[in-house]
């Protein structure tokens, strides 16, 4: 035993010394569009306008999104709409040679006198089963200095509540749609 724990700890501290630090901090990817940083018409200064947060807050609620969490002071405006995904196909349900929307879970094995094998079915029970798998399209807005800064991701949940896929989509279609009806609102107030 005295012999074995020098050799190990001597293992240990190669293997710690080989592992490496990233070569960069995670960033979103793909990066915001640049359309999703634009003026928002208003004269610049520290405080945000409230006239340009109930702006935003009606484009977006025109459009299905239900408001998370706003703060006036910083100018921060976060909502969510989620979707049901019918016929979502999970791309990490055949992993494992199971099947579609099918679990089977078994194995077998050899002793020393004789062998067993178990076979089990799992089906619907408990929470969390048979349930739809979802979207959730989640929109964040800061408003401050004259600028509007968006920021979307999608999230896509199984039928089981599990994340399955998760992207950053700031892309040059939602916010240009959205920099559209913003300025539309600005220019008819109370047409929302």
């Amino acid at each position: 035993m005295k012999a074995i724990l020098p050799i190990s700890m001597t293992c240990l501290l190669l293997v710690t010394g080989c592992q490496t630090v990233p070569e960069r901090l995670p960033q979103a990817e793909p990066a915001p569009s640049a359309a999703c940083y634009f003026p928002s018409d208003q004269p610049s200064q520290k405080t945000p306008s409230l006239e340009v947060l109930t702006q935003s807050i009606g484009v977006l609620e025109t459009w299905g999104f239900e408001l998370e969490t706003t703060d006036t002071d910083l100018g921060l405006v976060t909502a969510s709409r989620r979707r049901d995904l019918i016929g979502y196909y999970d791309p990490y349900d055949n992993d494992f040679g199971y099947g579609r929307n099918m679990r089977v879970f078994g194995g077998f094995g050899l002793g020393r006198g004789g062998s067993s094998i178990g076979l089990g079915i799992g089906g619907g029970f408990g929470a969390g089963f048979r349930h739809q798998p979802v979207e959730v399209e989640r929109v964040s807005l800061l408003a401050r200095d004259g600028y509007i800064r968006l920021s979307r991701d999608i999230r896509r949940f199984d039928h089981l509540g599990d994340l399955r896929e998760s992207y950053s989509a700031s892309n040059d279609d939602f916010c240009q749609r959205f920099q559209t009806a913003f300025k539309q609102a600005a220019a008819t107030p109370g047409a929302l």
